[in-house]
């Protein structure tokens, strides 16, 4: 798996090594709000990083190194399943509402198109204003169907 810089964030590959800064960083209760679960201590954090990075290929999980801060602020996935893509995105609490969402999503899914993915799509909370926001400025756009109370937002890539 590819590390991927842009001005803002380096998409760094998981590793079980970030569980303890990464716990810190997903520690707010409220986060949780629209992707469900709680805050996972260091060690449960770390052994589902285990379970990631030894997964199948199409399971690709990065972590976001934030230049300005020097730290992470949080985490982009893409489930990879023949040509399509399932993405998703979380930053941390603290990071919120300062374009790093948008600037990763927008990242991974350029990342995507360069190795022939052909559609990406993105599941999301009919109330996730801000989650629907970074949705559509990586180019995804909302369809009308549903996956357990989410809307599918997809995008089709031409040339890929």
């Amino acid at each position: 798996m590819d590390r991927i810089d842009t001005p803002a964030l380096v998409l760094l590959p998981l590793r079980p090594e970030h569980a303890d800064e990464m716990a810190v960083v997903l520690s707010d209760p409220g986060l949780h709000t629209f992707i469900g679960g709680v805050p996972l201590t260091a060690q449960e954090l770390r052994a589902r990083y285990e379970r990631l990075a030894a997964g199948p290929p199409g399971w690709r999980n990065w972590v976001l190194w934030s230049r300005e801060e020097e730290r992470l602020v949080g985490y982009v996935q893409a489930t990879i399943e023949g040509g399509t893509a399932e993405i998703a995105w979380v930053i941390g609490t603290p990071w919120q509402g300062r374009g790093l969402a948008t600037a990763a999503a927008r990242a991974l899914v350029a990342h995507l198109a360069d190795e022939g993915i052909g559609t990406v799509i993105a599941h999301i909370h009919p109330d996730h204003a801000a989650s629907a926001a970074v949705a559509g400025s990586a180019g995804l756009r909302p369809t009308d169907r549903w996956h357990d109370g989410e809307v599918r937002w997809e995008l089709k890539i031409p040339y890929a």
